[in-house]
């Protein structure tokens, strides 16, 4: 059986195939982990493709076949990803959704997709599917893993995951060669995934993915990067987001390293530490969390330490990226000793916290990252890059290579992917990751992809002659100042989310004579300074209304905004107001999706009259509003706040205004 240079077979054209020739080709190898109350639990290659016969034996049983969509909820959970196998070892769909879905977003899912059978983590999720069976009667089984608190459910629907298994082996003992059969009916072409948009703009669509573009991007990556069967990675973003399926499935199971399923969301810096992986992803909100963190534990460290921290990583900021990148003729020999020094004393000991000791590389990706941030890492010794991708891409389109990192590009074209920039100034791309269609939505299908062949990214940006991919904002929300000012919303909100007391910011302006911005503070970091300052406080709500946040804010404002008045293109789209939210932004609330992405029409429509205060002369504006709390019920907050200007400048050369 040939293989390819990363170790990985080449005679599996479908992930069933995949699977079954790492069981030949590396059976005691350890495939994949779960830590379960405190213990890591493994299984090899081998004991995971026998785990995956018998589950696909069991969903036979129950009628999954060929054209099947079966739903997959819960955390990351080895059983969930070999669910996923097992329905496409049938000719079956898997269909992930989020966990933290609300029951009625969880509907439109299985409705759009024509699921009969689910398979979910636990109680939660059961509870959720039953809550809307009476209005979704098409539900024929409902599969849990965790027995926990599911003695007394009477639904005759209901089937423990164990009960699945003992009927699936049985399956398969009264039909010899089944299993083996339905994944020879298997092929490339054939949807091996559906999964869902963020619905930023409306209701989500179904992104099918065949296993063809699914492996053909998964091997592009692999050896993009020279990933191979002693990598090892921390599984702990959402299964339905393609980042998690790309990273913790098919890469995985193109070169046959290992995954790891954190115990839960709580214990996943815990469980990072201990694993130590060589390959990581994370959103730039989790850096930015992580580094919040850091520089809260210095504020509570001896003097000296602090001393001995904000020397060093001066150092670092000076020539730690510069090392990185392998351009160590380019600093000092005191330098070079100093880092050194740095990295044995500070640098190693703080990667080693971070559970970033081990790691080769590290990706972020879905949102702008801040400069600052960005250098930190690499500094330090992260080998932290940027890449680029939508779901209908399969997350393959740009990625940062070695020695060519730069902060403000998303990286070169990945192999096999061609980009063009349209007239309108959108990114179009071909890729091997091109979604095969949205699922019943030919109409969206044909809107998304040009005549002669190009998908439509939806962002504007252009190729630099470096051969680099530099994204400003999406396509749809550029717009401009009643002035003609160029009003790019997501950059602005990015800048702003650069400070670590900033976690959410809506930016308004099109159409208007001036920018002005609703802004979330972080209750963890900007708590912490504000009881380092004696400012008492009894919630989220009270803490944002005080006028020593309210100046806190507007110092970060006003450094995003002398930042702008450099940029000739943005100086006219400088925040003039703001205001800071009574309330964080919720997906439960419809104000974020899934993804966190901020769901800005949908926030300027519910906060409309905040809208408009910012434009009036007033001072404050009071606000009822409807919240949803996580058991389902409904309230509403009310308050009185804040609107406070922000110091402006003129374009750099012009004198300040």
């Amino acid at each position: 059986m040939a293989q390819d240079g990363a170790g990985s077979p080449r005679d599996d054209t479908t992930f069933p195939r995949l699977l079954a020739a790492h069981a030949r080709l590396r059976a005691g190898r350890t495939a994949i982990r779960e830590k379960d109350l405190g213990i890591w639990l493994s299984w090899t290659w081998a004991q995971v493709h026998d785990e995956v016969r018998a589950i696909a034996g069991g969903l036979a049983t129950l009628g999954v076949g060929r054209g099947s969509t079966v739903a997959v909820i819960g955390d990351n959970r080895p059983r969930l990803y070999w669910t996923m196998t097992a329905t496409q070892a049938l000719g079956g769909i898997p269909v992930p959704l989020y966990q933290d879905a609300v029951a009625s977003e969880m509907q439109f899912v299985l409705d759009n997709a024509g699921i009969e059978i689910a398979v979910v983590e636990d109680q939660e999720q059961v509870d959720k599917l039953l809550e809307i069976l009476p209005t979704y009667p098409r539900l024929k089984a409902i599969v849990y893993d965790d027995p926990r608190g599911m003695r007394n459910y009477p639904e005759k629907l209901l089937v423990s995951f164990d009960d699945l298994v003992t009927r699936g082996r049985a399956h398969l003992d009264a039909h010899p060669g089944f299993y083996e059969a339905e994944v020879d009916k298997g092929s490339p072409d054939d949807t091996a995934v559906m999964l869902y948009t963020s619905g930023t703009t409306g209701h989500p669509k179904g992104v099918c993915q065949t296993h063809a573009a699914l492996v053909a991007v998964a091997r592009g990556d692999v050896g993009f990067d020279g990933f191979d069967e002693n990598d090892e990675i921390l599984s702990y973003l959402p299964m339905a987001w393609v980042g998690d399926h790309l990273f913790s499935y098919a890469q995985a199971l193109v070169a046959g390293f290992c995954v790891n399923c954190p115990e839960s969301s709580e214990t996943v810096m815990t469980d990072l530490r201990e694993i130590g992986p060589t390959y990581y992803f994370a959103p730039p909100r989790v850096f930015e969390n992580l580094l919040t963190q850091v520089m809260i534990r210095m504020e509570d460290a001896a003097p000296i330490k602090q001393r001995l921290f904000h020397h060093f990583l001066a150092v670092a900021r000076r020539c730690g990226a510069r090392i990185m990148d392998g351009r160590r003729g380019e600093v000092s020999l005191a330098d070079r000793l100093s880092y050194a020094l740095g990295d044995l004393v500070i640098y190693g000991p703080l990667r080693n916290v971070l559970g970033m000791s081990r790691i080769r590389v590290a990706y972020t990706g879905g949102a702008a990252i801040g400069p600052d941030l960005f250098d930190f890492y690499r500094s330090i010794g992260v080998n932290l890059k940027q890449l680029y991708g939508q779901t209908e891409t399969a997350v393959y389109v740009c990625k940062q290579p070695d020695g060519e990192v730069k902060l403000d590009t998303v990286g070169k074209p990945l192999p096999g992917v061609q980009i063009r920039v349209a007239d309108t100034g959108e990114v179009q791309v071909k890729t091997p990751g091109m979604l095969k269609e949205y699922y019943q939505r030919p109409d969206a299908t044909a809107e998304s992809i040009t005549e002669d062949g190009w998908f439509k990214t939806g962002d504007a940006g252009f190729l630099g002659e470096d051969g680099h991919l530099r994204i400003i904002d999406r396509a749809k929300d550029v717009g401009r100042l009643l002035d003609g000012s160029m009003f790019a919303p997501q950059y602005i909100e990015n800048k702003l989310k650069f400070f670590p007391h900033i976690k959410e910011v809506v930016a308004f302006g099109d159409g208007r004579e001036r920018c002005c911005v609703f802004v979330n503070i972080d209750l963890g970091s900007v708590g912490n300074w504000a009881e380092r300052r004696g400012i008492a406080y009894s919630g989220y709500t009270d803490l944002a209304q005080r006028p020593e946040v309210y100046a806190l804010v507007a110092e970060c404002i006003e450094t995003v905004n002398r930042d702008l008045s450099a940029e000739a293109k943005l100086s006219g789209s400088q925040v003039h107001r703001f205001l800071v939210l009574h309330k964080e932004l919720d997906a439960d609330d419809g104000e974020l999706t899934r993804t966190r992405k901020v769901r800005r029409g949908f926030i300027a429509e519910k906060y409309a009259r905040l809208v408009e205060a910012l434009y009036e002369a007033a001072d404050h504006c009071e606000i009822e509003a409807q919240v949803k709390f996580e058991d389902g019920r409904t309230g509403t907050i009310r308050a009185d706040l804040r609107i406070a200007d922000a110091k402006t400048f003129a374009p750099v050369g012009a004198k300040a205004a």
